[in-house]
This record gives structure tokens, sequence and C-alpha cells, in this order.
């Protein structure tokens, strides 16, 4: 009910923008004011400072595309095709930068790309007039963008900063949820779906951020802070599904857990449930964590001979389980600090996740992104082809379609479906406009009449674009709609005309359904298969000593966790390939974390670490998604002789943290291998 409240609203400020857009445009002269209409509609967005920041995206990308379109148009003025195939390029080459970039600001990419487009195409028979359409474009959307920023941003916004901390306190409340289920040995598929939830909201807190520079709120957060709570979530998805594991293989182990650990472990429970939001929390997660060492067997160690594989498991459980602790107070407190800039940081780790926040690198798939640029550029060019061999002269407007179908739409999971929902809507608002332009427009004499007539429509459309679920029906009635009811400086009826261009239309999205089903659509396990192996590709790199740091590199791989949730959908098995992927991200942080312990470390230490990190990396670099084998024996021989030289360290510190590290990379490499012993 909320939501269908919000797409009201969000319908009705739509509305009010483009009339205000339409009539400045009359005022002032324009003779296609109904691209104002379009624009204001387009660059929409519920929340105010999206709708600043994509109006700024979308004027920077039409200045791109104008001048890109004034600069090919009159160079191959004599010759349509190659004019049709340099537009077709420039697309193509746009919709590949908006593919690598997966941010909001690739919608500067999208919108030089197809407003050359836009002006290029219907330019290819009149070329002497494409600076004038040029400019005329450009103003129309200008007005268009600053009509939508002005209502949107001052009438009820709904500010980027209230939906920041909305989300980051339920993203929080999972994360607690989550990991009490985790040491209450919650069912497998509760805690995948919060797996899932993590993976998603983290990377939707880097997409607000993005927009938080241009919000309305009085207080802005900063993004620094907003990036350091993303990189202390990023590291909590590894520790939480390493606790869970820990806890179920210690359970295995002669003895069993502890009393004194099950107590610690109720106790941290209680913490996240009952106390983690209170002001006392640091002094209660610093008894936690104190208490959490000192029941560390590491003591133990110096005067025995043997290693316990159970020890090992206990010291690598309260290890993480300290961390897990760190974090989430790490997390309340960047928290508090996003809501009140008063709140300064207390926790050492807070000031480095602070100090060390830097850009979040995601997931990018060139080959991808190359591949849709080309099924980009071969719709144009097949659909120009048509045009121009069969000279029909709606035949621009078809190809223009298309090529703004396959720009919104080809990135997307499923583009064939988004394009064909698009179909429907067009279909409707094509329809619906001829009965509006030849029925009841011709009785319409003042611009007040005109909106209360138009609003019906307009409003729907809205509200359809409003909601995800709808937003390709909306965009579909948006273009069918307003340049075929007659939205001109003047109103004049020409029914062959609009016929002519409402089968273009239907021409141009048909014809891109089918193409994006050729070019541009892959299958959910080819797609999960990429993922995978460039995953395993960036285990390897970090094994060698080649990766980004940590937090960078666990942002990469917390984005492809959340990639993989669409694509995994249609698989038989959906939650496998999710736990591989955690798994693979939790070798990976181990490996890296070994390879920077090898500069503290003796000669032989160092020898024995340089050993297993090859064999891993060795392994995860000739994983294939076709024949996922297992890690060869030689590798576990490699890691048990560095446990028993770490085993041997004097050095307390240094002993700990290698035999924490390996018994990690032990477990997450060979879960079904038999219990560790050496000689110590």
């Amino acid at each position: 009910m909320k939501a269908d409240a919000q797409a009201v609203l969000f319908s009705v400020k739509c509305f009010v923008a483009a009339m205000l857009a339409y009539y400045i445009a009359l005022r002032i002269g324009l003779n296609r004011p109904f691209w104002a209409v379009v624009t204001s509609y387009i660059i929409a967005q519920p929340l105010a400072g999206a709708v600043l920041s994509k109006a700024v995206f979308r004027l920077m990308g039409t200045a791109l595309g104008a001048t890109a379109s004034v600069i090919l148009v009159p160079t191959f003025v004599n010759e349509p095709a190659v004019l049709s195939l340099a537009l077709a390029l420039w697309l193509g080459f746009c919709f590949y930068l908006a593919q690598l970039d997966r941010t909001p600001r690739s919608y500067i990419f999208l919108l030089a790309g197809y407003t050359a487009s836009i002006i290029g195409f219907p330019s290819v028979e009149t070329p002497g007039a494409i600076f004038d359409t040029a400019i005329l474009r450009v103003q129309e959307i200008t007005i268009g963008i600053l009509c939508a920023s002005l209502v949107h941003g001052a009438v009820f916004p709904r500010t980027v900063t209230a939906q920041l901390l909305r989300r980051i306190d339920i993203i929080l409340a999972d994360a607690g949820r989550w990991s009490v289920a985790s040491m209450a040995g919650a069912r497998e598929a509760r805690l995948d779906l919060e797996r899932r939830r993590l993976a998603v909201d983290v990377l939707e807190l880097h997409q607000l951020s993005i927009h938080l520079p241009f919000d309305t709120a009085r207080i802005l957060p900063r993004v620094r802070t907003v990036r350091a709570l993303q990189d202390c979530l990023s590291l909590f998805l590894p520790l939480a599904s390493t606790i869970e594991d820990r806890l179920v293989e210690v359970a295995l182990c002669r003895g069993g857990l502890p009393e004194p650990v099950g107590a610690l472990v109720a106790r941290v429970q209680l913490w996240i449930e009952n106390d983690v939001t209170k002001p006392d929390r640091e002094e209660t997660a610093a008894l936690l964590i104190a208490d959490a060492r000192a029941l560390e067997p590491t003591a133990a160690w110096v005067s025995e001979p043997d290693l316990v594989w159970r020890d090992m498991l206990l010291l690598n459980l309260l290890s993480r389980l300290a961390e897990m602790v760190a974090t989430l107070r790490d997390a309340h407190i960047l928290r508090d600090q996003v809501r009140s800039h008063s709140v300064r940081a207390v926790s050492p780790r807070v000031v480095a996740l602070l100090a060390g926040t830097s850009s979040r690198p995601l997931h990018l798939d060139r080959g991808l992104a190359i591949r849709a640029a080309l099924g980009t550029i071969a719709t144009i060019g097949l659909g120009c082809a048509f045009w121009i061999g069969t000279a029909w002269k709606e035949g621009a407007g078809a190809v223009l379609i298309a090529g703004i179908a396959c720009a919104l739409f080809g990135g997307l999971e499923n583009p064939r479906a988004m394009i064909g929902r698009m179909q429907l809507g067009s279909t409707i608002g094509l329809l619906t406009s001829i009965v509006y332009a030849y029925t009841i427009m011709p009785r319409l004499s003042d611009f007040v009449t005109l909106a209360a007539t138009l609003a019906p429509m307009l409003l729907l459309m809205g509200v359809l674009m409003g909601k995800p679920a709808t937003f390709p029906v909306g965009v579909g009635i948006l273009i069918g709609f307003p340049q075929t009811v007659g939205l001109y400086a003047t109103y004049t009826p020409a029914f062959g005309a609009a016929l002519n261009g409402a089968i273009a239309q239907f021409v141009g999205i048909g014809f891109a359904m089918v193409t994006v089903g050729l070019f541009l659509t892959i299958g959910a396990e080819d797609r999960v298969a990429r993922l995978a192996r460039a995953g395993w590709r960036d285990v390897a790199l970090r094994a060698r000593g080649r990766a980004p740091d940590s937090a960078r590199w666990l942002s990469r791989m917390l984005d492809r966790v959340g990639l993989m949730l669409p694509a995994m959908s249609a698989g038989s098995n959906p939650g496998k390939p999710l736990l591989d992927a955690l798994i693979d991200m939790r070798i990976g942080f181990v490996a890296g974390e070994l390879d920077a312990l090898r500069g503290r470390a003796t000669d032989e230490e160092r020898a024995a670490i340089a050993d297993a990190l090859s064999g891993l990396g060795n392994h995860f670099g000739r994983l294939s998604p076709r024949d996922p084998a297992l890690p060869e024996p030689g590798v576990l021989a490699d890691i048990d002789r560095a446990v028993a030289v770490f085993a041997r360290d004097e050095e307390l510190g240094r002993r700990r943290e290698g035999l924490i590290l390996l018994t990690s990379l032990r477990r997450n490499l060979f879960p079904a291998a038999p219990a560790y012993g050496a000689a110590a």
C-alpha cells in the first residue's frame, strides 16, 4: 500500500513537471516540445537527489551526443550508409562504456549514444539542418531536465539521505539476525537468504552514495563514511560464514564445543540482539573480544608437543568471533557517524577504515560489454540496411527506436523480456494516442483543458514508471504516446503520417527484440560460469600477491555474489553456486593475508607460505566451470607442512596469526580432509 501511494505521488510530480516543461517549450516557440515532456519523465526518480544527479548526467550526455551528431552528419553528408554506420558505431561505443561503469554515472554514456541517434538519424535525409536540429533538441531536453529537477527536488522531496539511513538500519538488522542465526545453527536456506540480502544491499549503498552530493537534505552524510561502512560490511560476510562453519566442525570433534566457548557464543548472541545499538556497546564489545582472546588455546601449545585439530579450530573460531564483534561494533559506530557529523571515531579500526576508503571496484566483464556493443551495432546496422534498401520514409524512426530499446535494456539480465514489455506499453500508447489525436485533441482550445485531458493517460504512465516491475511498460507508453498524440507547437491532423510513425515504432521495438535475442542474451548457466571464472582468476591473483587490498578485493567479490543471484534463479540448485562463491571469497581473503604475513615471517615460514600459495594459485588459475576439479593432494600437504613450521615459531603473535590463517585455508579448501595432527 505504501509503495502504491509513493508511486501515485511520483506520478503526480512527473505530470506537473511535464506540463510545466510543455508550457515553457510552447511559450518560447520550440517546434517539438514533446521532447521536453519525454525528458521530464525519463530523468524522473523517486529520490530528489537521484533526479538532480541524473539531470547533471543527462545534460553532460546530451551535450556529448549533440556534439557527436554535429560532427558526424556533415562529415558523411554524401554517404547515408557510411553515416548510418558511424552513428551505429558511436552508439555501440557509448553502450560499451556504460556497461563498464555500472553506476548511475553510466547514464552519461547512454545519453551520449542515443542522443546522437535522436538527432542524427532523422537528419540523414536533411543534413543541412543538423546544427539547428541539434540546438533545438538540446533546448527541449534541457527544459525537461530543469523542470523535472525543480518539481522533484522541491515538492514533497524524498531525499537520498533518508533512504540511505533507512537502508543502513535494515542492513545492520539483517546482519545481526544472520549472525545470531549462524551461531544458533539455523537452517541453511534461511542463512542463504540473508547472504543474498547482504550482497545486494551493500551494492545498493554504493549506488545511493553516488547521488549524495546532489541530495536536497539539510545535512548530508559524508560519502567517505558511507564507503567505510560498506568496507566494514564486506568484511562481515566472510567472517560470519566462517564462524558458522567452525561451530559445526568443532561440535563434531571429540570433546565437542567447550562449555566456556559455548557460553561466550551465547553472550555474543545476546549482545547482538539487545546491546549492539546501546551507547555502551564499545565497552561490552571490548570485554567480549578480551574474553575470546583469553579462551584461545594458543598458550597450551607452548608446553604441549602435539597440535590438536580441535584446538586449531577453536583458535580460528575464537579469533573470527572476536573480529565479528569488532566489525559489528565498528559498523554501528559508522552508522552513527552517517547520521550525525558530531559523532567521533573512538575505535582505531574505524579510523583506519575512514582513512583507507577509496572508490569501490565492481565486477567488470569486458567480454560481455563488447558483445553488447557489437549486438547494438548489428541492430542499428541491419535496421539501417533495411531502411536505406527499401527507401522507407519512416525507417529512420524505426532504427532510432530500436537503438533506444537496446541502450535502455540491452545490459539487463533478460533484455528480450524487458523490450517485450516495452512493446506492450508502446502498443497501448500508440493506440491511445490515435484515439486522442483524432477524437479529442481537435476539440481542445486552451492549455488548461489540454493538460486536464492528458492527465489520465500521463498519470497512469507515471504510476507504471514508478514501479520497477512495470517500468518497461511505462517507458513503452512514453515512447508511443506523447509524439503520436500531437504534442507539437501547433496541432496538425495527419492520420497517414501518424499511422506510419506508429508502424515504425512497432517495427523498431520488435526488431530490437529479435536482435537482442540473437546477440545480447546469454543463459543463466553461462552468466554464472563467467562470474565464477572471474572470481577464480582473482583468487589466483591474490594468492600470487597481485590483487588489490582486502577491502577493494572483497568489494569486487561481493559484487559478483550479488550478480549471481538473478542468474541462479533459473538453476535447479541455486544455493550451491552462491555457497561456492562465498567459500572462494574466504579462500582469497585468507590467501591475501598469508601473502602479507610473509613480510614478517622467518625464512622457513616464507618458503612454506610460498609453496602453499603457489599450489593454491595454480589450482584456481586452471579451474574451469565446465569441469571444476578438486585441489590436488599436494596442496593439502603444503598447507600441513606450513602448519608444522608455524607451530614451532617461538614468537607467539606470529605463530597465532599463521595458524589461524592456515586453519582457515585448510578448512575451506579441504572440508572433507581428515583432522590435522603433527609434531610441534
